[in-house]
């Protein structure tokens, strides 16, 4: 099959439009899937090849960023009057977290569930590889929550119905039992995945893509494993649900569930697409 520079030169013979009415029809042209699929799969293979240190400060340092998840929403909730639209303006500083992340470029775990896996799926890079990044990044990941809740936890750092509504998150967030959260963190792991890979097309318009999958996520409360971390480790500090809840009820069920809905809806089905092609 033709690359996309013989296309244009085979356009160039047969169009009546000049080289430079050509040239500026491709630039104009969307991103192909292929495209897409390349950078994202550079990104991966660049992250699989960094060294495990640098790795796990990068999570460490996303695990402490999403905090503000918490806080924004948290905050918001407080401020705002008891109103029906609350929840959806509330929202909104949900994205805050995801927003710093991703612009900083500190590693995700559900971003992950797609970039690395793209080298193991054109065969560059093995299980092992990928196995290893992924668990550098979670428990990083993980390991920065519980020390983030802990600090909020300070007393007296924020006013008494800040801290409530910080625990209203975690309860909310472990409220729908095992096979909930796993069911709401599939769709949560897809959304995530999907960002990632609208990203290399998004241009300058990354920063609504971010705040839109966020706080569609936050409008349906979906599970995102390291948001919730959070809010499930500060409730639990504060004794309103239990460790075993926050474990086994939230945090291994939304491990599952956004591994699936990264990797098999959105990495599985997008690589599926451009298999023959690449």
């Amino acid at each position: 099959m033709p690359d996309r520079e013989q296309m244009v030169q085979q356009e160039k013979q047969q169009s009546p439009l000049s080289d430079r009415e050509i040239e500026e029809a491709d630039d104009r042209s969307s991103t192909s899937a292929k495209v897409v699929h390349e950078a994202i799969r550079l990104e991966g293979t660049e992250e699989l090849e960094r060294p495990s240190s640098s790795v796990a400060w990068s999570g460490f340092a996303a695990g402490l960023t999403m905090g503000c998840s918490m806080l924004g929403e948290g905050l918001l909730q407080t401020h705002l009057p008891a109103a029906p639209w609350r929840d959806l303006v509330a929202s909104f500083g949900y994205c805050l977290g995801f927003l710093f992340v991703t612009m900083g470029r500190q590693q995700l775990f559900t971003e992950t569930t797609l970039t690395v896996t793209l080298p193991y799926l054109k065969g560059t890079h093995g299980m092992a590889d990928v196995a290893r990044y992924w668990a550098i990044v979670f428990f990083a990941n993980v390991l920065a929550t519980l020390l983030f809740a802990a600090a909020a936890s300070i007393p007296h750092l924020f006013q008494p119905d800040a801290v409530q509504s910080f625990t209203n998150l975690g309860i909310k967030a472990v409220e729908p039992g095992f096979w909930g959260v796993l069911v709401k963190a599939v769709f949560a792991g897809w959304l995530i995945a999907l960002m990632v890979w609208l990203m290399p097309a998004a241009s300058s318009a990354k920063f609504l893509v971010i705040v839109a999958v966020t706080w569609l996520i936050s409008v349906a409360q979906f599970s995102h494993v390291v948001a919730g971390s959070i809010e499930g480790a500060f409730a639990a500090m504060h004794g309103a649900i239990g460790w075993g809840d926050y474990v086994l009820g939230f945090l291994l069920p939304a491990l599952i569930g956004n591994s699936i809905g990264g990797v098999v809806f959105v990495a599985l089905l997008n690589h599926a697409q451009v298999k023959e092609e690449i």
